[in-house]
Parts: structure tokens; sequence; C-alpha cells
């Protein structure tokens, strides 16, 4: 009888701090979801959960993620925000999972050097090949990085976006 009262209780919380972390429900919606399942618990127990169990729960879902692949499509798209034009960086793997995105108002050298630093600091190792448009600052930035010394650079003609990843999911 005690296990079950485990099992019994142990479902609720993971299913609860599981929407929390991978869904942007709100508590209540949590606590709607249990009921439906025949558990009757408060939006404070499901924000407890969530701030107990949460932090450990990411850890462990970002760790058992696929490792990324050996090929990295980078691309950077102008957006606009507030009025003002930025550029929005892009690394995706050759199975369209993302590594990394980042934000800026530049897209020069040094721009394109601190991507590709924090795109090999998110990843545990250097890629093969790597695909990009015909971006100057991508050469530039990538002869200036140790770690991407070896790696073979791939470029595509800008009016060729189907053969780029990263072209392809915005």
């Amino acid at each position: 009888m005690q296990n079950r009262c485990t099992t019994v209780i142990a479902f609720p919380y993971r299913l609860s701090v599981a929407r929390c972390v991978g869904i942007s429900g709100s508590s209540s919606d949590i606590e709607e979801l249990l009921f439906e399942r025949g558990v009757i618990v408060s939006y404070e127990t499901v924000r407890r959960w969530c701030d107990k169990f949460g932090a450990c729960f990411a850890h462990r879902v970002k760790a058992s993620r696929r490792k990324p692949g050996t090929t990295w499509h980078l691309d950077e798209v102008f957006v606009t925000l507030r009025g003002e034009p930025y550029l929005l960086w892009r690394a995706v793997d050759q199975h369209g999972a993302e590594l990394d995105i980042l934000l800026q108002k530049h897209r020069d050298k040094a721009a394109t050097k601190r991507f590709l630093k924090r795109v090999l600091a998110a990843c545990s190792e250097a890629p093969r090949r790597i695909v990009t448009d015909q971006l100057r600052s991508y050469r530039a930035a990538k002869a200036e990085i140790p770690a991407l010394a070896c790696v073979k650079h791939v470029f595509v003609k800008a009016s060729a976006r189907v053969n780029n990843r990263a072209e392809n999911t915005h």
C-alpha cells in the first residue's frame, strides 16, 4: 500500500514540474490538468514543486539532449525591434537542432567572432564543417579562432537559400 501511495504522490509532481519547465503554462493550468486526472492539489503546491524540482529537472533534460552534429549551418537575418535594426545570428546543426541564437547590432568581424565563440562554448566539440553564406566576416572571424582552424568552410550562394538549414528555419 505504501508503494502505491508513493507512486501516486510522485506522479503528480513529476508531471507538474515537467509542465512548468517544458510548457509556458500557469500553475492553475497545471492544477486543472492534474484535477482531470483525479489528483487534487492547489496551485501553490504546484508552484512549490516547480521551485523545488524545476532546476534539477531542466538540468537532466538538457544533459540528455542529443549531441550537436558535425556540420553547423550559420546564418544572420535582420530584424526590427523598437524601430531599430538588429541582426539575429543563428547556428543550426545538420539535424536541424538549434545550437545558439544571438541578437546584435553589428555585422562585422568582431560580431561574428563573438557569435562563433559563444556557439563553441555552448557545444562540447568543434564541428568538422561550417556552412555559411558569402559574408566575408565569417572567414575573417574563423581565421582568428584556433579551435576552428581545421574546420572546413563551405559557402552557399545567396540565391540558393534552400541549401542552408539555418535559412530554412526563418
